[in-house]
């Protein structure tokens, strides 16, 4: 096409405003249908628009306020004119300085273009996370396809973001080969370079939470747990996502994450007693098992299949100098860790009976609670009943706030001791009772 008479045909619409407002109408409609169709209507038009369109089209526009311009008629009037040979979408491209393509040419061409893409990302890539792309290219929804388009079609996002999901899966299955598992920072920092990528609050580290759920899928994890379990993560929903990534081979927790216990023995999982629990066992001391170590046992016990489990260190420490081995001990130290539900896990497995004493106040009895009904196994209130209350009861008053926390306390058992609690406003601590624990030797 002449590009005199291209330059031409851009002026004529350009010194006449009407015509703005009819192009910019059937190139709305272009970018829907992906041809040049359809009607623009014009309203309260001027004499001057009237006498362009009269010109142009070579129809009667005198006295209407508004006209209906068809697609045909305007090409029609293209063909008839000293534009001939320009088409309506040609008209359009030159007016608005652009290729325009329909939608469904655009999701041809991006569809074209994620399939080179995740061709590109699979060379390379692992059994598992080969197969995580094949899934994406049967996938119309994905989180990855999702981010691609809200970001204009960001090629450069989207390849970054499948092949740390590749090197992810890649390193996922590693660890599952070699059954060892790796903290959170190191694994980051493995994969991406950055111990920090994946922290709470990322969004990369949401990515590796969608990644770990389907690798689980996959490998056959607890990712649609079953009613017992989901029970318990009702109990205590912030360890969930540190329960999935542990199945993955990740701790979410760092090295002060630990359980604090005595008379423990544990199998790895080739069952090979763990020696080093051995040792404490028959020195009869306590010891502070890190996450690292717990997470790679397969099975735990202790003496007479019974465990009790206490608070507060100080009555712990108290226990222990007089621990006889005749059963296990545990220290709570306030909120149960992941590390100490997840050795309670061990041993309810294992039919371990497990008896519970924490404060007479309302933090107190919720904790005892929650750990009640976190147990899979024979569990257990030790001491922790209205008559224990008035040997612990202590003058420090309970105030509003916390009373109305034993609205929450809903065990039947506790039933009097929270109605002792509300007559007295007063809390009872373990340390006043340390002589009564004593009995269990």
């Amino acid at each position: 096409m002449d590009d005199r008479l291209r330059g031409e045909c851009l002026e004529y619409f350009r010194n006449r405003p009407v015509f703005g407002k009819i192009l910019r109408g059937f190139r709305e409609k272009y970018l829907s249908y992906g041809n040049f169709v359809g009607t623009v209507t014009v309203k309260k038009l001027t004499e001057s628009e009237r006498e362009d369109l009269e010109g142009f089209l070579q129809r009667n526009y005198h006295g209407k306020k508004s006209a209906a311009v068809s697609a045909e008629g305007f090409e029609k009037a293209l063909a008839e004119s000293r534009f001939a040979g320009i088409s309506g979408k040609e008209v359009l491209e030159l007016y608005f300085q652009e290729t325009l393509e329909g939608k469904k040419e655009q999701r041809q061409k991006e569809n074209r273009k994620w399939a080179r893409l995740l061709d590109k990302v699979k060379e390379g890539a692992g059994t598992l996370a080969g197969l995580w792309v094949d899934e994406l290219k049967d996938s119309e929804s994905t989180y990855i396809k999702k981010r691609f388009r809200e970001a204009g079609q960001n090629y450069e996002e989207a390849e970054r973001l499948l092949s740390l999901g590749v090197r992810i899966l890649d390193g996922l299955a590693e660890k599952n080969t070699s059954g060892s598992a790796v903290y959170l920072a190191v694994f980051a920092a493995e994969v991406t370079g950055n111990p920090h990528a994946f922290d709470d609050g990322t969004k990369d580290g949401k990515y590796l939470e969608m990644l770990v759920k389907w690798y689980l899928q996959k490998v056959g994890g607890e990712i649609a747990p079953e009613e017992d379990r989901d029970k318990k993560d009702g109990v205590f929903p912030a360890f969930r996502k540190q329960s999935l990534y542990l199945q993955a081979g990740i701790l979410r927790d760092d090295v002060s994450n630990y359980a604090m216990a005595a008379g423990i023995r544990a199998e790895d999982q080739y069952g090979k007693f763990h020696m080093g629990m051995e040792g404490f066992l028959e020195e009869g001391d306590p010891v502070q098992i890190p996450l690292s170590v717990i997470a790679g046992w397969k099975s735990a016990v202790c003496p007479g299949g019974r465990i009790y489990i206490v608070e507060n260190p100080s009555v712990y420490a108290v226990l222990c100098g007089k621990w006889n081995r005749s059963c296990g001990l545990m220290c709570m130290n306030g909120q149960p860790r992941f590390s100490s539900l997840l050795l309670l896990d061990l041993l309810a497995k294992a039919g371990t009976e497990a008896w519970y004493a924490g404060d007479i106040d309302p933090e107190g009895l919720l904790i005892a609670q929650k750990l009640k009904q976190y147990y899979r196994g024979s569990f257990h209130f030790w001491h922790m009943f209205p008559e224990d209350y008035e040997r612990c009861v202590s003058e420090e008053t309970i105030s509003p706030r916390r009373l109305r926390m034993l609205e929450h306390v809903t065990d039947p058992e506790f039933r009097e001791t929270a109605k002792a609690l509300q007559g007295k406003e007063k809390a009872g601590y373990q340390e006043n009772m340390v002589q009564v624990y004593m009995e269990i030797f």
